[in-house]
Protein backbone atom coordinates (compact mmCIF):
# COMPACT_ATOMS: atom_id res chain seq x y z
CA UNK A 1 0.00 0.00 0.00
CA UNK A 2 1.36 3.43 -0.95
CA UNK A 3 2.22 5.79 1.88
CA UNK A 4 -0.45 8.42 2.38
CA UNK A 5 0.64 12.01 2.24
CA UNK A 6 -0.74 14.22 5.04
CA UNK A 7 -1.47 16.88 2.42
CA UNK A 8 -3.92 14.51 0.73
CA UNK A 9 -6.38 14.91 3.59
CA UNK A 10 -6.35 18.70 3.89
CA UNK A 11 -9.72 20.21 3.04
CA UNK A 12 -8.27 22.90 0.80
CA UNK A 13 -6.54 20.24 -1.30
CA UNK A 14 -9.77 18.39 -2.08
CA UNK A 15 -11.14 18.69 -5.60
CA UNK A 16 -14.55 17.68 -4.28
CA UNK A 17 -14.53 20.63 -1.87
CA UNK A 18 -13.53 23.05 -4.61
CA UNK A 19 -16.43 21.81 -6.74
CA UNK A 20 -18.84 21.87 -3.79
CA UNK A 21 -17.92 25.37 -2.62
CA UNK A 22 -18.03 26.66 -6.20
CA UNK A 23 -21.49 25.14 -6.58
CA UNK A 24 -22.61 27.02 -3.45
CA UNK A 25 -21.14 30.26 -4.81
CA UNK A 26 -22.87 29.70 -8.16
CA UNK A 27 -26.19 29.19 -6.38
CA UNK A 28 -25.70 32.47 -4.49
CA UNK A 29 -24.93 34.23 -7.76
CA UNK A 30 -28.01 32.84 -9.50
CA UNK A 31 -30.42 33.43 -6.61
CA UNK A 32 -31.09 37.19 -7.00
CA UNK A 33 -31.20 36.89 -10.80
CA UNK A 34 -33.75 34.09 -10.65
CA UNK A 35 -35.82 35.74 -7.92
CA UNK A 36 -36.63 38.49 -10.44
CA UNK A 37 -38.17 35.78 -12.61
CA UNK A 38 -39.93 34.06 -9.72
CA UNK A 39 -37.83 30.91 -10.17
CA UNK A 40 -35.64 28.78 -7.97
CA UNK A 41 -32.46 27.25 -9.39
CA UNK A 42 -34.03 23.78 -9.89
CA UNK A 43 -37.00 25.42 -11.63
CA UNK A 44 -34.61 27.40 -13.84
CA UNK A 45 -32.78 24.22 -14.90
CA UNK A 46 -36.09 22.62 -15.77
CA UNK A 47 -37.17 25.66 -17.77
CA UNK A 48 -33.84 25.65 -19.65
CA UNK A 49 -34.56 22.11 -20.82
CA UNK A 50 -38.15 22.93 -21.76
CA UNK A 51 -37.08 26.04 -23.69
CA UNK A 52 -34.86 23.68 -25.72
CA UNK A 53 -37.34 20.80 -26.02
CA UNK A 54 -40.91 21.82 -25.28
CA UNK A 55 -43.21 18.85 -24.88
CA UNK A 56 -40.71 16.27 -23.63
CA UNK A 57 -41.82 13.68 -21.12
CA UNK A 58 -41.07 13.86 -17.42
CA UNK A 59 -38.83 10.81 -17.85
CA UNK A 60 -36.81 12.52 -20.59
CA UNK A 61 -36.53 15.62 -18.42
CA UNK A 62 -35.19 13.48 -15.58
CA UNK A 63 -32.52 12.04 -17.88
CA UNK A 64 -31.47 15.50 -19.03
CA UNK A 65 -31.25 16.81 -15.46
CA UNK A 66 -29.74 13.57 -14.09
CA UNK A 67 -32.52 13.26 -11.52
CA UNK A 68 -35.21 10.71 -10.80
CA UNK A 69 -38.87 11.48 -11.30
CA UNK A 70 -39.44 11.61 -7.55
CA UNK A 71 -37.10 14.59 -7.22
CA UNK A 72 -38.65 16.30 -10.24
CA UNK A 73 -42.28 15.92 -9.25
CA UNK A 74 -42.46 18.75 -6.67
CA UNK A 75 -40.63 21.12 -9.02
CA UNK A 76 -42.98 20.23 -11.88
CA UNK A 77 -45.97 20.86 -9.58
CA UNK A 78 -44.65 24.29 -8.58
CA UNK A 79 -44.02 25.31 -12.20
CA UNK A 80 -47.51 24.13 -13.06
CA UNK A 81 -48.99 26.12 -10.13
CA UNK A 82 -47.12 29.20 -11.38
CA UNK A 83 -48.77 28.78 -14.77
CA UNK A 84 -45.47 28.20 -16.59
CA UNK A 85 -46.05 24.60 -17.72
CA UNK A 86 -48.89 22.15 -18.26
CA UNK A 87 -48.85 18.38 -18.00
CA UNK A 88 -50.50 16.52 -20.86
CA UNK A 89 -51.06 12.80 -21.14
CA UNK A 90 -49.77 11.13 -24.29
CA UNK A 91 -52.71 10.30 -26.57
CA UNK A 92 -51.16 6.92 -27.45
CA UNK A 93 -49.83 5.97 -24.02
CA UNK A 94 -51.63 7.28 -20.92
CA UNK A 95 -48.59 6.48 -18.75
CA UNK A 96 -46.48 9.07 -20.55
CA UNK A 97 -46.83 12.67 -19.39
CA UNK A 98 -45.58 15.46 -21.64
CA UNK A 99 -44.56 18.82 -20.21
CA UNK A 100 -45.69 21.77 -22.31
CA UNK A 101 -44.73 25.38 -21.81
CA UNK A 102 -47.62 27.77 -21.45
CA UNK A 103 -47.59 31.15 -23.19
CA UNK A 104 -46.30 32.64 -19.94
CA UNK A 105 -43.59 29.96 -19.72
CA UNK A 106 -42.47 30.71 -23.27
CA UNK A 107 -42.38 34.46 -22.68
CA UNK A 108 -40.26 34.02 -19.54
CA UNK A 109 -37.42 32.85 -21.79
CA UNK A 110 -36.83 36.35 -23.08
CA UNK A 111 -36.50 37.67 -19.53
CA UNK A 112 -33.95 34.94 -18.75
CA UNK A 113 -31.70 35.53 -21.77
CA UNK A 114 -29.26 37.82 -19.95
CA UNK A 115 -28.71 35.49 -16.98
CA UNK A 116 -25.89 33.34 -18.44
CA UNK A 117 -23.98 36.48 -19.45
CA UNK A 118 -24.45 38.01 -15.99
CA UNK A 119 -23.19 34.84 -14.30
CA UNK A 120 -20.10 34.70 -16.55
CA UNK A 121 -19.38 38.33 -15.75
CA UNK A 122 -19.78 37.73 -12.00
CA UNK A 123 -17.33 34.83 -12.29
CA UNK A 124 -14.80 36.87 -14.25
CA UNK A 125 -15.09 34.52 -17.23
CA UNK A 126 -15.38 35.16 -20.93
CA UNK A 127 -17.32 32.76 -23.13
CA UNK A 128 -14.21 30.89 -24.33
CA UNK A 129 -12.75 30.27 -20.87
CA UNK A 130 -16.19 29.23 -19.60
CA UNK A 131 -16.49 26.70 -22.43
CA UNK A 132 -13.04 25.30 -21.62
CA UNK A 133 -13.86 25.01 -17.92
CA UNK A 134 -17.21 23.37 -18.72
CA UNK A 135 -15.47 20.86 -21.01
CA UNK A 136 -13.08 19.89 -18.20
CA UNK A 137 -15.91 19.51 -15.68
CA UNK A 138 -17.98 17.49 -18.18
CA UNK A 139 -14.99 15.18 -18.79
CA UNK A 140 -14.60 14.70 -15.04
CA UNK A 141 -18.31 13.87 -14.68
CA UNK A 142 -18.13 11.35 -17.54
CA UNK A 143 -15.11 9.70 -15.90
CA UNK A 144 -16.90 9.51 -12.57
CA UNK A 145 -20.02 8.09 -14.23
CA UNK A 146 -17.87 5.24 -15.57
CA UNK A 147 -16.72 2.65 -13.03
CA UNK A 148 -12.94 2.76 -12.90
CA UNK A 149 -9.97 1.58 -10.90
CA UNK A 150 -9.75 3.72 -7.74
CA UNK A 151 -5.98 3.40 -7.55
CA UNK A 152 -6.01 1.75 -4.10
CA UNK A 153 -2.83 -0.30 -3.95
Amino acid sequence: MAKSNIEDLKLDNQLCFSLYSTSLAMSKTYKPLLEKLGLTYPQYLMMLVLWEEDGITATELGHRLRQDKGALSPVIKRLEAQGLIERRRDANDERRVHLQLTTEGKSLRRKAESIPRQVLCAGGLDRKSAQQLKAQIDALRRSLDTPADTGDQ
